[in-house]
């Protein structure tokens, strides 16, 4: 029998603090990140971050549950800046580690390096999962779809009675997480093919980090 949620009355509208804190955090990393391997100016990133976060939280405050095009369009701008930025420095690091870099000749520098890149790229990760997802935070106050993108537990095993159960960011920074450490899928499902294109360029960033960083480290120290 296929996971088929019954409409809402009221908008379910998951608290923005949780996505507003992993922005944030992501804006740390970033300002922790060896220069060679930014993105532009220490504060140009941050600050673009910084605005579009707070125009979202101006848009709607408290709980994310107002369906808009303005505000929809802010969300996948900020989450397009911070997964280009974890690439783009992921890329370097590659780089470096291929061709030798300030960060290469010290096994604690490389290790701190590839710790903060590959942090990035685990927030940018879960975060493109929760915007993209059935259409957005909003749109999942309001009603889930009955063919998830993304299939949870919850909407997999009809025995949890979970018809009115939604995702929340901790649900996509787990995905993050787990993908970014398994290399594939665990307990969430993609269905759709941008979830999977997705998650599968997270596990090859995420193989080519951790690989890398580790073989040069335990070479740096031998």
């Amino acid at each position: 029998m296929p996971y088929e949620p019954e409409p809402r009355r009221d908008p379910f509208g998951e608290t923005r603090w949780p996505m507003a804190g992993a922005v944030v955090v992501a804006m740390a990393l970033l300002l922790l990140t060896p220069d060679d391997l930014r993105l532009g100016p220490r504060w140009l990133l941050p600050c673009i971050e910084g605005l579009l976060l707070v125009t979202l939280i101006a848009g709607d405050p408290g709980r994310i549950n107002r369906r808009s095009a303005v505000l929809r369009f802010v969300s996948i701008a900020l989450v397009g800046v911070l997964a280009v930025s974890a690439i783009w420095s992921t890329v370097r690091l590659v780089d470096d580690l291929i061709h030798g870099g300030a960060e290469t000749n010290s096994a604690t520098g490389l290790l701190q390096a590839g710790g903060v890149v590959w942090a990035s790229t685990v927030l940018a990760f879960s975060l493109l999962y929760f915007e993209l997802d059935s259409g957005g935070a909003a749109a999942r106050a309001h009603r889930m779809p009955a063919t998830p993108e993304l299939a949870f537990p919850q909407q997999l095993n009809l025995d949890l009675n979970a018809v009115h159960w939604r995702p929340r960011y901790v649900d996509y920074l787990y995905l993050g997480l787990t993908n970014s450490t398994a290399f594939s899928p665990t307990d969430v499902m993609p269905l759709a093919p941008w979830a999977k294109i997705a998650m599968a360029v997270q596990s090859l960033v995420s193989l080519l980090i951790l690989g890398l960083v580790i073989a040069r480290a335990v070479n740096v120290l031998a």
